[in-house]
């Protein structure tokens, strides 16, 4: 019981000093303010990197001699990536529609993807873990498309 009661003291206590917190914080027109405009700030953020990401993949699109524009149209894209890669249509159905199996699928295609552009392994891991930075450099890096060598593999 008294276990029980000790940590209600703590429990409240722990409410009370977060609505010190937020009391000191939120009690005036300011602190929502610039929360506010931290959100608008990093929701701007997220839009323009995802708009830079939707650029560097057309751009890959266009380095394996596709057209750009398929890489917004959702499913359309997988086929023409799976295309670029060399891989059969019928993945798609794979990666849309079998758990945990699309993931092996994925990460396959990420290493085609290394090898169609004359990338190493090493490139591949990167593209699987930093993303963010090796898309850009196969995007606008010197990377030559070499045609869809999975097949032959």
């Amino acid at each position: 019981m008294l276990v029980v009661l000790y940590f209600k003291f703590i429990w409240y206590n722990f409410f009370q000093f977060k609505i010190l917190l937020l009391d000191g914080f939120m009690d005036n027109d300011y602190g929502a303010a610039i929360f506010g405009v931290f959100a608008v700030l990093f929701y701007m953020l997220i839009f323009a990197y995802a708009i830079f990401l939707i650029f560097c993949w057309v751009r890959i699109y266009q380095k394996a001699g596709k057209p750009g524009w398929a890489y917004i149209v959702p499913v359309y894209n997988t086929l023409v990536e799976l295309e670029i890669l060399g891989r059969p249509w019928w993945w798609v159905f794979l990666i849309m529609f079998v758990p945990f199996v699309n993931i092996v699928i994925v990460i396959i295609m990420t290493f085609d993807l290394a090898k169609v552009f004359g990338k190493s392994v090493g490139f591949g891991f990167g593209l699987l873990f930093l993303s963010f930075i090796f898309t850009p450099m196969l995007a606008f890096g010197d990377a030559k498309y070499l045609g869809p060598i999975a097949e032959n593999s």
